[in-house]
């Protein structure tokens, strides 16, 4: 059922998940194809601010905290997944792969990779306070529109 916190949520990790995509970019290998990198993470942005977080919503301010900091690494870890499975079937076209459980496997090797190029403090700490502010603002609109 749509509601204001759902919809507030939804936007704001649209938001966060474009901020964080921009610090993204530029720590890839240059020359790198993003293509729909920004557009597939925020609409991973928008359902996870849907779905996951706009219906935990009404528990106070430290579940509100942790609403939004579970709901920003539950779309990190969407993220990663999905993009390490696209550019594994970017290098199965290229037929890099000896057969299908080496090329499942490599969704998993190029999500770590991912995932070690984003731990860094220039990524992480918009991660936690965009988390953080993203969890107060869907539980403050859980109280003005019921």
């Amino acid at each position: 059922m749509p509601t204001g916190a759902r919809l507030t949520a939804a936007l704001f990790m649209a938001l966060v998940a474009f901020v964080l995509s921009g610090q993204v970019m530029p720590l890839m290998p240059e020359g790198t194809d993003f293509g729909y990198f920004t557009h597939i993470n925020m609409v991973l942005g928008v359902l996870t601010g849907w779905i996951y977080m706009g219906k935990r919503v009404g528990g106070g301010l430290v579940p509100a905290i942790n609403n939004g900091l579970t709901g920003v690494a539950l779309m990190v870890l969407w993220a990663l997944f999905i993009q390490g499975a696209w550019e594994m079937f970017s290098l199965a076209m290229r037929q890099r792969y000896g057969g299908p459980f080496e090329a499942l496997k490599a969704i998993f090797d190029l999500s770590l990779e991912y995932a070690f190029v984003i731990g860094v403090p220039s990524v992480l700490i918009p991660m936690v306070v965009g988390g953080c502010l993203v969890g107060l603002l869907a539980e403050s609109a859980h109280r003005r529109w019921p």
